[in-house]
């Protein structure tokens, strides 16, 4: 029997934390570039890392940007490894030599996200736009291995690889990653600006779907998790989830480099400031979260008998293509 879905937990799971928005790459889907913020110092990262985990969050997620170029990356994360926090990152990898590897384990990152797009290192670098970023990135994951740090890996799933996902699995496998994450394509930011080069149309997302929970359910020997909410259209999806649609501003939050509170990293809508005002009181009574967990079903989703289950799809993509989070998601086949 599965749980209940509730609209929302009493308290983020997660915090995602893009402490800069500095990257050494320029991918042409990035959510974050030509964003400017300010960064807070190390000392004011501490006092948010102390309400963090007095609000009892259990997990921070880094990213970014690339975590790695933050200086006080790992004093930073040994801190909140202490406070009893669970601290992850996603890198690109291309900087995680054996000796970087070693600093990792040593801070206590509970785990480390590798993202790589395509098991075909000219496709991959193509759409990092950096030569030679397949080769550190698989390297990267093979120095976490050796250094005994838990490793992930992140692919986004776009027309340069839905037809070739599986052999991202193999990779996945073989490098000794123990999740691999298939993100759906998000349309903001840059990749608002290349969709049309890179995002698959809607019966292209539904092929992709039932073909790759077809491979989930047949290779039970690595974990393959999606995170696209119209994946409950299709018969049979395992609903089994914390809350019902997106799972922005309802399982987690994000917070920017200058502290601004969002509901995620790809919907740019400030609802508070971590420095400043309270977290709990943002979770429990922010208005713009509070009309993402109580949306209006608008167009198609108003007669859609599976609109309970997926809730209108990604909400960040409605706002970014529709400009209105209670449209239909762009994605969705029916």
């Amino acid at each position: 029997m599965h749980k209940e879905a509730v609209k929302f937990l009493k308290t983020p799971l997660t915090i995602n934390w893009s402490l800069s928005y500095t990257c050494n790459f320029s991918c042409g889907h990035c959510y974050s570039r030509g964003s400017n913020d300010k960064e807070i110092t190390t000392k004011e990262v501490k006092s948010v890392i102390d309400k963090i985990s007095a609000a009892k969050v259990p997990f921070i997620n880094f990213g970014g940007g690339e975590p790695l170029l933050i200086n006080d990356l790992m004093e930073i994360t040994s801190y909140a490894v202490q406070k009893g926090l669970r601290v992850s990152m996603n890198s690109n990898g291309y900087l995680l030599d054996e000796k970087m590897a070693h600093e990792i384990k040593r801070a206590g990152f509970t785990s480390v996200g590798i993202s790589i797009d395509s098991s075909r290192a000219a496709v991959h670098d193509k759409f990092r736009n950096m030569e030679g970023s397949f080769k550190r990135a698989v390297t990267a994951l093979e120095n976490l291995h050796k250094a005994g740090v838990k490793s992930t890996m992140s692919s986004v799933i776009s027309k340069i690889n839905y037809k070739d996902f599986q052999a991202l699995a193999k990779l996945a496998k073989k490098r000794h990653v123990s999740q691999l994450f298939l993100h759906n394509f998000k349309c903001t930011g840059k990749g608002f600006l290349n969709r049309d080069e890179f995002d698959l149309s809607p019966g292209e997302w539904r092929d992709f779907y039932k073909e790759a929970l077809v491979y989930k359910d047949s290779n039970s020997d690595i974990g393959i998790s999606f995170d696209d909410p119209v994946m409950a259209l299709i018969d049979g999806f395992d609903r089994d989830a914390l809350v019902k649609g997106s799972t922005c501003g309802k399982v987690s939050l994000h917070v920017r480099p200058n502290g601004g509170i969002t509901p995620c990293g790809f919907i740019d809508i400030i609802i508070g400031n971590i420095l400043s005002d309270d977290l709990k009181d943002v979770w429990n009574n922010s208005e713009v979260l509070n009309k993402m967990r109580n949306k209006t079903p608008q167009g198609k989703c108003k007669s859609c008998s599976s609109y309970e289950e997926c809730v209108g799809g990604c909400t960040a993509r409605a706002l970014s293509l529709t400009g209105d989070i209670n449209n239909p998601d762009p994605h969705c086949w029916i």
